[in-house]
């Protein structure tokens, strides 16, 4: 079991609570658990990524164990603790501006 952490207006549009707790066949990556993940709340199919192309939306990160792991390869396994559920993945919304 995957534990996620939304930010909050994604929570909103799928109407959770704090984290979400995914169960994922096979691997563990960026690309499973945001497939489990749309194919559970299909309203946020579009918000973390784009339809078409699967690429992480600009102003989106993705965080395994305190590391950035936004530009990794989405099919790169994550850490342990995020497989096993003891850690959670966080997507967080990126703040910009000046």
């Amino acid at each position: 079991m995957a534990r996620v952490i939304l930010p909050q207006h994604l929570r909103t549009l799928a109407r959770v609570n704090g984290e979400v707790t995914l169960s994922i066949a096979g691997p563990v990556t960026v690309d499973s658990v945001l497939d489990t993940l749309e194919g559970q709340y299909p309203m946020l199919r579009g918000t973390i990524r784009d339809h078409t192309t699967k690429r992480r939306r600009p102003f989106i990160r993705f965080f395994a164990c305190e590391q950035d792991v936004s530009h990794e390869p989405t099919d790169t396994p994550l850490p342990t603790a995020v497989a096993s559920g003891a850690e959670p993945l966080l997507i967080v919304g990126a703040m910009a501006g000046g």
